[in-house]
């Protein structure tokens, strides 16, 4: 079968997002108004019969003083991976996107290859001969997802491998940590979580932890919490502006796009979390804390909060979004594993981000640049 390409309106990719279950929050819309440097184009595929059978949000960075341009599909785009004919899909985008003067296009394939469980995560973690994630063996194995990137490969297309003592890579996260909801309770849910996590539950119902939903107007209340995690945690935090276009962008589109909730004790917000949902896939995306009176166990609360909204939302999917790949103790992101790890969920595997040169020196010219950042 062939397959024609062409630039969608705002209304026909929308459509597309929500005639299905799971698409990434960044393969929607309103995620291009979130990124003003970069020009954003919706992308549609039809079929023999002009039917949209895929869809995808392109962002286009521009090279100084060049009109070449960088494509990237963060988390997309969303297509029938598994489709005997994928080669057919992705030739015209490549096509497509070299007329539109890019010189190189990158796309996280949204498709699982690897699972962990919990308590393979934890035995991982206590084993002083484990180093890396990756090199644990898996729970489980998703079928068809080597011969998608062998598929991948023969196409032409370069995988990016994790990078930096973290195991984390520029662009999106390949690792993450979800808790499957489908077909649970909320009982059943809170039953899965570790002692330590429903212990800290507890403390916070005990203390009198008061989690609320937020608003725009609460933003500077978990900007400021925000900023003391990242100095705290080793990380350069977005500016305020980013956070307030997020909240505008992402609720104009949809009322329960994203959520902001914060922990309150004593007068004084304590943790705030922000909280993302497309379909029945729901994601914690930014959380902050203060140091102090961690005692009152704020980031238990506030996650179990919103784990209950994403629920009673009826999501199959609690997300965590990224995780590191190191099993190193001495790694300050171990913590927030162990964290991560203490909700029963399962860390999982994506196929990992995609480059296709389509200008071989330009695009060596940017890796070699992002390489020196």
């Amino acid at each position: 079968m062939s397959y024609r390409l062409k630039a969608i309106s705002r209304d026909e990719h929308l459509g597309f997002v929500a005639a299905r279950s799971s698409v990434s929050h960044m393969q929607v819309p309103s995620w291009g108004d979130v990124k003003p440097d970069w020009r954003a184009e919706s992308l549609g595929w039809f079929d023999e019969h002009d039917r949209l059978v895929g869809a995808g949000l392109v962002l286009l960075r521009p090279l100084p003083k060049l009109k070449r341009y960088l494509a990237y599909l963060p988390e997309g785009p969303v297509l029938d991976w598994a489709a005997p004919d994928l080669e057919r899909l992705l030739e015209p985008m490549l096509a497509y996107l070299k007329d539109q003067g890019a010189f190189s296009v990158k796309m996280g394939p949204p498709v699982v290859a690897r699972r962990w469980s919990a308590e393979a995560v934890k035995d991982a973690i206590a084993d002083p001969q484990a180093r890396w994630l990756r090199e644990v063996e898996a729970t489980a194995h998703e079928p068809g997802a080597s011969d998608i990137a062998d598929r991948l490969r023969r196409m032409g297309w370069q995988r990016t491998e994790p990078g930096g003592e973290d195991g984390f890579a520029a662009g999106q996260p390949r690792y993450v940590f979800q808790v499957p909801f489908a077909g649970r309770s909320l009982d059943e849910i809170r039953q899965g979580l570790n002692q330590q996590w429903r212990r800290n539950i507890k403390k916070a119902e005990k203390a009198g932890v008061k989690v609320v939903q937020g608003g725009y107007d609460d933003l500077p209340a978990f900007y400021d919490l925000y900023v003391e995690t990242a100095e705290r945690d080793r990380f350069i935090p977005r500016p305020l502006p980013y956070f307030q276009r997020m909240w505008t962008a992402l609720t104009s589109e949809d009322a329960d796009r994203m959520r902001l909730y914060l922990a309150h004790h004593d007068g004084e917000v304590l943790a705030a979390a922000t909280m993302l949902t497309v379909g029945d896939h729901v994601w914690y995306s930014y959380g902050a804390s203060t140091s102090r009176r961690r005692e009152v166990q704020p980031n238990n609360a506030v996650q179990w909060r919103m784990m209950s909204d994403a629920h009673e939302l009826g999501a199959r999917i609690y997300d965590f979004r990224g995780i590191t790949d190191t099993l190193d103790e001495g790694n300050h992101l171990l913590g927030l594993l162990r964290f991560k790890a203490g909700t029963g969920g399962e860390a999982v595997e994506y196929l990992g981000e995609w480059d296709y040169p389509l200008n071989k020196v330009l695009h060596k010219a940017l890796n070699l640049y992002m390489s020196r950042r």
